[in-house]
C-alpha cells in the first residue's frame, strides 16, 4: 500500500458551471439584510436551485470569475453597506471553495421588502 504525498496530483477536479452561481447565492444570503428573490414558501419546503440562483450570472474565463447578481434587501438597510458586504462574502466564498479568482462582483438591488 503506497501513501500519496499531498502535493502529488492523483486526478483532475472539475467544477460544474451551475456550482459557482449557487455558491454566490448562498454567500449573499449569509449577509444580514439580504432577502431571497423568490417566495419564502419555496425556501422553507423545497429548495429549488434554479430559483435560488435566479438573477445571478457568472462568467468564467480560465481561472477568473466575474459575477453579476441581483439581490433583494430589507427596508431600512443601507444599500451601499449591504452591497459591499455581499460583494465581499461572494468573492471570499467563491475563491475559498473553488480556488478560482474573482475579478468582480456586480450587485444590482432588484427588490426591497418589509420582511
Amino acid at each position: 500500500m503506497s501513501m500519496t504525498n499531498n502535493n502529488e496530483k492523483i486526478g483532475s477536479v472539475r467544477i460544474a458551471t451551475d456550482v459557482v452561481p449557487l455558491i454566490a447565492a448562498l454567500a449573499s444570503q449569509d449577509v444580514e439584510g439580504v432577502t431571497p428573490l423568490q417566495d419564502k414558501k419555496s425556501i422553507k419546503f423545497k429548495i429549488n436551485l434554479k430559483r435560488l440562483t435566479r438573477g445571478i450570472k457568472v462568467d468564467i474565463k480560465g481561472r477568473t470569475v466575474s459575477v453579476d447578481m441581483a439581490i433583494g434587501i430589507l427596508y431600512g438597510y443601507q444599500v451601499p453597506e449591504i452591497s459591499g458586504k455581499v460583494q465581499n462574502s461572494v468573492k471570499t466564498a467563491i475563491e475559498t471553495m473553488t480556488g478560482l479568482e474573482v475579478s468582480d462582483v456586480n450587485v444590482r438591488i432588484a427588490s426591497v421588502s418589509m420582511a
